[in-house]
C-alpha cells in the first residue's frame, strides 16, 4: 500500500466547550476517491478547514507524504497541493469569471494579459462541461455557475488533494455527471480526491472507499464494495431511517387553490399553465437554466410577469411585490438560505419572527420579546431544531437546522401555499427525511406546496404531479403514476417523444 498523501492522526478540535472533532483519523491515498459522509454538524466542515489550514487542531498530528507538517494557513495548504471546493460558492462579484478563477494564482498577476487569462479560463471551463463566458461579471452568475467557477479555480492549481464539498448540490444532472467524470479523471492522474455529498447515489457511483463520521467522531472506513445504503445511513444518523424517498399517499383534494394560465415574462419564460390543489404537492423539475426559479419569483411578486393570469382561491390576482403575496397567505422558501432566506448573524428567535414582525409589536410599537421567545421555542420543538437555545445565531447552525429555521419563519406566517425552492439542497439524509415529513404534514393539514427540486428521486417521491420545464418552456405535466426518471429527463432535455 502506498504512502498516504495526507493523514489526520488523532485530530481533535474544540471551540470553547464545544467539541467539533474527537480523535479523528483518516488517510487519503493518491489515485483514490475517498467519500466522507455524515449528517450536517457531524464535523465534516471542521475537518475540511483543518486540512486547508483555516483551523488549527487542538490536538493530534497532520502528515503530508508521511512527514508531520503544520498547515498554518490556506497558503500553506496550497503550497502542499491541497485545494477545496466548498459547499457555498465564494466568488468576487465585481470581477469577471477568469479573474475569479485565477484570483489566488501567483503566476497570474496583474501583468497577465486578459486575453491569455481568459483563454486559460475557457480551457478549464470546458473541462467541466459548462457553458460560461470567461469575461462575464460574476455578480450575475447563478448558483450553478458560481459553483463552476469554484471548480475551475481548484483545477487551476497543481492539486495533490482535491476536496469537493457538495460540489454537485447546485448542478443539473448532466453537469453533475460531467463533474464526477472529472473527479475520476483526476484520481486516475494520481490526485487524492475527497468527495463529500448528501446524494448517496453519487457516493456509490464515484467512491473507492467511504468514511462515515458522526458527532465529530470516526465511525467507519470501508471499501465501497462493502458499503450498503441502509448501513451507511444507519451509521450516519445512529438509528435506522426508513426510505426517505418513499412515495407517501396523496392528500390532494378537488379544490383548486392556485390557477395559473399562460404566465409569461418576456425573454425569461412563457406560457406556463397549471392548477395547484389543496393538499397537493406539485413539483417543478428541469435542468439548470430551465427557469423554474424565475417562475416562482414571478408568482411571489418579486419579478411580476409580463402577461398571463393568476387566480388565488378563485380570485384573479396580481402580486406586484412579495408583501402582496405574503399578505395573501403565500410564502417562499428560497434556495439560497444564506443570502436570501436568513439573517445569519441574528438569533434563531429573531429569524423566526422576521416575516411576521408586526405580530410581535405592542400597541406602543415595542417588540414583545417574551412572545417572540415563546414562538421560537414552539417551532424549535416542532421542527426538531438542534440548538442549545433560541438565542443561538443562525450562522452557527448546521445546514439542515438552518433550513428548519427558514421553514419556521414561514410556517409562523400560517400560509396556505408554500413555494419551496430546492428545500433539501446541501442538507443531510436525516434532515432531508424531516423536511419531507414537514412538507407532507403541511399539505395533509390543508396547505398546498409548489416544490422546485433538481433531485429526481425527491421529485418522484414528493410530487403528486410533476411539471417539467426546459429553457423557459413548459414541456408537460406528469401524474405520479406515469412519472419515471426517464420520463422526466426526456422532457427536461427536449426529447418528449421518448418520454414514456
Amino acid at each position: 500500500m502506498s504512502e498516504p498523501v495526507l493523514q489526520l492522526n488523532g485530530i481533535s478540535k474544540h471551540f470553547g466547550m464545544t467539541k467539533a472533532l474527537s480523535n479523528m483519523s483518516i488517510s487519503l491515498l493518491a489515485g483514490e476517491v475517498h467519500a466522507i459522509v455524515g449528517e450536517n454538524g457531524a464535523g465534516k466542515s471542521t475537518m475540511i478547514k483543518i486540512m486547508t489550514g483555516i483551523h488549527q487542531p487542538t490536538s493530534g498530528a497532520i502528515k503530508v507524504d508521511g512527514a508531520t507538517r503544520v498547515i498554518a494557513g490556506p497558503q500553506a495548504a496550497r503550497d502542499a497541493g491541497i485545494a477545496a471546493i466548498y459547499q457555498e460558492p465564494m466568488v468576487f462579484p465585481d470581477l469577471d469569471v477568469a479573474e475569479n478563477i485565477f484570483i489566488g494564482d501567483k503566476s497570474s498577476g496583474i501583468l497577465t494579459r486578459p486575453a491569455a487569462q481568459r483563454k486559460r479560463a475557457r480551457a478549464l471551463i470546458e473541462r467541466i462541461g459548462i457553458k460560461l463566458d470567461p469575461s462575464r461579471i460574476a455578480s450575475g452568475l447563478t448558483l450553478a455557475e458560481q459553483q463552476a467557477v469554484e471548480i475551475a479555480r481548484a483545477l487551476s492549481q497543481d492539486v495533490r488533494v482535491l476536496i469537493m464539498d457538495e460540489p454537485t448540490a447546485s448542478l443539473s444532472a448532466h453537469e453533475a455527471e460531467q463533474l464526477r467524470k472529472i473527479a475520476k479523471t483526476l484520481a486516475g492522474q494520481g490526485v487524492a480526491v475527497v468527495y463529500i455529498s448528501h446524494r448517496l447515489e453519487e457516493i456509490f457511483e464515484i467512491a473507492d472507499c467511504v468514511t462515515v463520521i458522526r458527532d465529530g467522531s470516526h465511525i467507519s472506513t470501508k471499501p465501497i464494495a462493502e458499503v450498503t445504503s441502509d448501513g451507511m445511513i444507519a451509521e450516519m444518523v445512529g438509528r435506522e431511517v426508513g426510505n426517505y424517498f418513499a412515495k407517501a399517499a396523496s392528500t390532494a383534494t378537488d379544490e383548486v387553490i392556485f390557477e395559473v394560465r399562460n404566465l409569461t415574462l418576456d425573454g425569461v419564460f412563457e406560457d406556463i399553465s397549471f392548477d395547484l390543489h389543496k393538499g397537493e404537492v406539485l413539483c417543478m423539475a428541469g435542468l439548470v437554466g430551465a427557469r423554474r426559479t424565475d417562475v416562482a419569483l414571478a408568482l411571489f411578486g418579486v419579478t411580476p410577469p409580463t402577461s398571463g393570469t393568476v387566480k388565488y382561491k378563485g380570485q384573479t390576482t396580481h402580486f406586484t411585490t412579495p408583501r402582496d403575496a405574503i399578505e395573501a397567505g403565500i410564502a417562499y422558501v428560497s434556495e439560497d438560505r444564506r443570502k436570501l432566506g436568513l439573517a445569519m448573524p441574528m438569533a434563531i428567535k429573531s429569524n423566526v419572527s422576521l416575516a411576521t414582525l408586526n405580530d410581535f409589536l405592542s400597541p406602543l410599537g415595542l417588540l414583545d420579546r417574551a412572545e417572540e421567545d415563546k414562538v421560537a421555542h414552539h417551532f424549535s420543538d416542532r421542527l426538531n431544531i438542534r440548538t442549545p437555545d433560541v438565542e443561538t445565531p443562525v450562522g452557527m447552525l448546521s445546514g439542515g437546522n438552518q433550513q428548519k429555521v427558514m421553514l419556521a419563519k414561514w410556517l409562523n406566517l400560517n400560509p396556505e401555499l408554500l413555494i419551496f425552492d430546492e428545500p433539501t439542497r446541501g442538507i443531510d439524509i436525516g434532515a432531508k427525511a424531516e423536511v419531507h415529513d414537514l412538507i407532507r404534514t403541511f399539505v395533509a393539514e390543508g396547505g398546498a406546496a409548489l416544490v422546485i427540486s433538481s433531485d429526481l428521486p425527491e421529485v418522484l417521491a414528493m410530487g403528486d404531479r410533476i411539471l417539467v420545464m426546459r429553457e423557459g418552456h413548459q414541456m408537460g405535466i406528469l401524474d405520479h403514476t406515469e412519472a419515471t426518471q426517464k420520463a422526466v429527463m426526456m422532457q427536461a432535455t427536449g426529447q418528449m417523444q421518448e418520454a414514456v
